[in-house]
């Protein structure tokens, strides 16, 4: 009951890296077990600074039953100045407490387990709303840092396997170091493209950017599948023109969000189509005439099943610290 843990950013990784199959079934188990109920997922909490308008720490608390029956909080800071220094832009912990204790069992480095589900959540997101796969199309990747590498990665395990990368980025090194990732890894052709406009005009766009205000507005054709992980570069008419799928519609739609714009411009939420739970369990139907985009505000139950995932194959191979007398009273009296 008084046990306590760390599983350090180096093993959570190395857990990742060799287990991405792993992770995209989690991911999509999270979203089935949320979608039925079997969570508790209240809004995020932003800490933001007045002379830091670009930067914020957000606490993500969330409750996940299921096979994980834990609760948690991840506490994540973005700070996109770290950037001009070569670090990257974000760093996290997650905090795992027993459901029947309320006790905190473990404290994991969680930049790793973040980027994880949020690339899982795509590469989840990019099969089910391109049910006839990628073969014969492009992709473009719209940001060039860590997130944006690990989308590409999901991708490829999930069997999204386009014949062509192009990767646009105002850092043009950021962006030719994701297209020479791609090539390396995937043996895919990859092109690095200064042209904003022809990256938007790929079969699939995938935003992974950090801007704070939308900065496309001309909307998408009929056919195209926009994974807007980033959820503030589009415009309201882009969002109102389009198919639209989310995670969660309470959540998405707060916080000044591209759907969130969208709502507010249009005093309603009509042009939600359903989740994308909804779309995995068949219920969410998508007109082939219109473009499809993907908001996810991402879930703290997403960080839960993820890091109850590495916290047990730590424990199996031994990676985990245990912190010994980490409680300073274990009676009442």
């Amino acid at each position: 009951m008084f046990d306590f843990e760390i599983v350090a950013g180096e093993t959570v990784r190395h857990t990742l890296d060799g287990k991405r199959g792993d992770v995209l079934g989690i991911v999509r188990s999270a979203y089935l077990a949320h979608e039925s109920g079997d969570s508790v997922n209240p809004d995020s909490y932003f800490l933001r600074f007045p002379d830091k308008p670009d930067s914020r720490i957000i606490a993500l608390p969330a409750f996940l039953g299921a096979d994980v029956q834990l609760a948690g909080i991840k506490w994540i800071a973005s700070f996109p100045g770290n950037t001009r220094i070569g670090a990257p832009r974000a760093s996290a912990v997650l905090l795992l407490n027993d459901y029947e204790t309320g006790y905190p069992i473990a404290c994991l480095e969680a930049a790793s387990i973040s980027s994880a589900r949020t690339a899982a959540s795509a590469a989840v997101a990019a099969t089910a709303l391109r049910p006839d796969g990628f073969a014969g199309t492009r992709i473009a990747v719209v940001g060039g840092g860590v997130i944006a590498r690990n989308i590409c990665d999901y991708l490829a395990v999930a069997g999204c396997v386009p014949d062509s990368y192009l990767v646009h980025d105002l850092d043009e090194a950021s962006g030719q170091a994701l297209a020479a990732h791609v090539r390396g890894t995937q043996h895919c052709p990859a092109d690095f493209t200064a042209d904003l406009g022809a990256a938007l005009q790929a079969d699939t766009v995938v935003f992974a950017t950090t801007a704070l205000e939308p900065y496309v507005s001309t909307p998408f054709k009929p056919g195209q599948l926009v994974l807007h992980i980033s959820l503030r570069d589009l415009a309201p008419e882009v969002i109102l023109a389009a198919d639209n799928v989310l995670d969660d519609i309470d959540h998405c739609l707060k916080a000044r969000t591209s759907p969130h714009l969208a709502e507010q411009r249009s005093g309603s939420r009509d042009f939600v189509n359903g989740t994308l739970a909804g779309v995995l369990n068949g219920e969410v139907t998508l007109s082939p005439d219109r473009p499809v985009i993907f908001s996810p505000f991402g879930l703290g139950v997403l960080d839960l099943a993820v890091g109850a995932f590495v916290l047990g194959e730590a424990r199996k191979d031994g990676t985990a610290i245990e912190v010994p007398h980490f409680f300073g009273e274990t009676r009442r009296w």
